[in-house]
């Protein structure tokens, strides 16, 4: 049931035509985080006197395509791509203010109201929106995710990482990419999938911004994809948490693809959220009284570490049953085909065969002389 890493998928892709910039051209600074297939650096565009970011790569895929092809307030601007081997990159604008993940792990996050998780939730819904239902090609991203998210200067939202992203003709199996705390649960079994597919990731980012706290922290990867296929896991919704933003989370949550929301629908019930009264207060009250929800998230972390736990203790009883198994099959199988134990058969078959008469052989002749007379 764990996911298949080659799986076949069948796309097409408009044909794309971008600026080809020079390697000579981009003076490189410091490293500023990983991306899909490649690291990122902060650079400067010598003939543009620009700042940039580029992602450099082992070759050039489909992300110079569909970054070619787009342009949105919330997605990340594209410059070019540098196509002189081995230097491979992506050039695109520098969101001086870093990732959402490493801002949402700053102190200067506790400061965040529900007017800055309104904004940014409909900032990163606005650019899946455009994404699925209003660029040139339909594109689904894949990797959805606070890391992938980044903050310009002005503290506008931006989509990034287009490594893991696909032009979306039809339903369709796709190869398993992504992270497993944000992957829907038809995306780690590598299942046809659909849009709605970052859907499920987007309530991943709006639960982060809400808890500031990480994803299924402390459980390895595959731990995660188990609990989430086979178990049906979910992140916790702390008790506290206002009922909108938790039936929101929940919904995009659903193990049924088509049950989950478009974006457009998620846009509707943001909007319709804006306009509760209430919603500010009970909000603002949830994101500071973190010390008494907390609690709750972590209890049960440990109850799926426990979970985890005893599914491996299990695991591992019954690989020491079969190796038990295994070694006694071979002693038999060795003492079948010893010669000690070939001698003895021999002898045990002799026995049975020659066995001597229960009458004596003297005895015999004379009962034949008596019936002979």
């Amino acid at each position: 049931r764990l996911p298949s890493l080659r799986c076949h998928y069948e796309m097409s892709s408009p044909s794309a035509s971008f600026v080809q910039i020079k390697f000579d051209d981009i003076v490189f600074y410091e490293n500023c985080g990983g991306g899909s297939f490649g690291s990122v650096y902060r650079a400067r565009w010598i003939s543009k006197d620009k700042e940039v970011a580029v992602k450099k790569l082992l070759k050039i895929e489909n992300e110079a395509e569909i970054l070619s092809v787009l342009s949105h307030r919330n997605i990340i601007q594209f410059y070019g791509a540098i196509v002189e081997a081995p230097n491979y990159g992506i050039v695109t604008e520098y969101a001086s203010g870093g990732s959402l993940y490493d801002y949402l792990s700053s102190d200067e996050s506790e400061e965040m109201d529900m007017g800055q998780i309104m904004t940014w939730a409909g900032e990163i819904a606005r650019g899946m929106h455009y994404l699925h239902s209003e660029a040139p090609v339909k594109v689904i991203h894949r990797d959805l995710k606070s890391r992938n998210v980044v903050l310009s200067a002005d503290k506008v939202l931006k989509i990034c990482d287009f490594g893991a992203s696909k032009f979306l003709t039809h339903t369709t199996h796709m190869s398993l990419v992504g992270t497993f705390p944000w992957m829907a649960p038809e995306v780690i079994q590598s299942l046809p999938v659909s849009e709605t597919c970052d859907t499920f990731s987007y309530g991943v980012v709006l639960w982060e911004m809400l808890t500031r706290e990480i994803p299924f922290k402390g459980l390895e990867g595959l731990q995660v994809a188990w609990l989430v296929v086979e178990k049906n896991e979910r992140l916790t919704i702390p008790s506290g948490c206002p009922s909108s933003f938790a039936e929101l989370m929940r919904n995009c949550w659903a193990t049924e693809p088509k049950v989950r929301p478009v974006f457009k629908q998620i846009l509707s019930t943001l909007d319709s959220m804006s306009n509760d009264s209430q919603l500010p207060q009970q909000c603002n009250s949830f994101l500071h009284n973190k010390a008494e929800w907390r609690c709750e998230i972590e209890a049960t972390l440990e109850r799926l570490k426990k979970l985890e736990r005893d599914l491996s203790t299990k695991e591992q009883e019954l690989k020491e049953r079969e190796r038990r198994l295994k070694m006694w099959e071979r002693k038999l199988i060795e003492q079948s085909n010893s010669p000690v134990s070939s001698s003895l058969s021999c002898t045990l078959a002799c026995r049975s065969t020659c066995r001597p008469s229960r009458t004596p052989p003297s005895r015999a002749v004379s009962e034949r002389a008596t019936k002979s007379t």
